[in-house]
């Protein structure tokens, strides 16, 4: 199998830090770009349990007002959790991918459960339009959820066998092959605690 694309991966926050990663492409349509990381350390997500080799399909859109980590169980491609990020600004060019990081993320259960994360973070001065867009973003969600979880489960189909014959002849056991980042916050990438 050919080797995939790399992309660079730059996450940009209110506060304008940015942290940059080096990925790697799954799949790429009009405005909607996916990518592939695998966990070098075992990482616990307000609840989640996510061992060491986690593979995470990272979706994002450019029009929508989040992305969106689907965490899979390294050996059966099962859903382990997904995390939404609200987000803006995202864009995406064949070697960049850029988004801003809006604080507030929502974690989603195997049972399907919602739960709003980091809403206490926010800045007490944020503006109130930006405020208003975090609100909406997560009215969004809340709403397009049912639909983005067929979403997700068509494109982990689609793409999981294809890892399958990578992990065969050892490209995505390897860490490195994969697009891993390790540090805090890095490997099944939570939100909260880094990307």
């Amino acid at each position: 199998m050919p080797a995939r694309n790399r992309i660079l991966e730059i996450k940009r926050t209110l506060d304008g830090r940015e942290k940059r990663f080096d990925c790697t492409v799954l799949d790429r349509a009009d405005g909607h770009l996916t990518v592939l990381f695998v966990s070098a350390v075992p990482m616990n997500v307000h609840g989640v349990a996510l061992p060491v080799g986690t593979v995470t399909f990272g979706h994002f859109w450019t029009d929508r007002p989040y992305n969106v980590y689907h965490w899979l169980d390294a050996s059966s491609g099962q859903t382990l959790g997904v995390y939404l990020n609200v987000a803006d600004r995202t864009e995406i060019a064949a070697d960049v991918l850029s988004w801003r990081d809006l604080v507030v993320d929502v974690l989603v259960s195997p049972a399907g459960a919602l739960t709003v994360l980091d809403e206490d973070e926010l800045p007490a001065d944020l503006a109130p339009a930006l405020r208003d867009a975090i609100v909406a973003a997560l009215g969004t969600i809340r709403a397009t959820w049912p639909a983005l979880a067929v979403e997700l489960e068509q494109a982990r189909a689609a793409l999981w066998p294809t890892l399958a014959v990578e992990r065969g002849s050892g490209a995505a056991a390897d860490p490195d092959a994969a697009g891993t980042a390790t540090g805090p916050g890095r490997g099944p990438r939570p939100g909260a605690s880094g990307p």
